[in-house]
């Protein structure tokens, strides 16, 4: 399951979000990080090495977590599922009514 793009938009997020240094704090950071999303720094450091994927639902209390939009990791995780089965979609997510 797609894990890189998620911690690549994490880092994208320079506006304020915590996770615009993920790569460059020091190891109390990333625990202070992990702890907000509810993960390990050995699982963040295999997400982002893509050693291990991020579920829809994790992506989504991810998002939760620190303050973007749900919609925008759950595509992420779902596209790196496909393009790791090979398959090449995008994929559109809204919410259910």
């Amino acid at each position: 399951m797609g894990g890189v793009a998620i911690v690549a938009k994490l880092r994208e997020k320079r506006s304020g979000m915590i996770a615009s240094s993920y790569a460059s704090l020091p190891a109390s950071g990333l625990d202070r990080f992990g702890s907000l999303i509810g993960m390990s720094v050995p699982n963040l450091c295999d997400i982002e090495k893509g050693r291990k994927g991020v579920s829809p639902e994790k992506a989504a209390q991810i998002a939760k977590a620190i303050g973007l939009p749900s919609a925008l990791l759950v595509r992420l995780s779902i596209e790196e599922s496909l393009q790791a089965a090979g398959l090449k979609y995008k994929v559109e997510i809204k919410p259910a009514a």
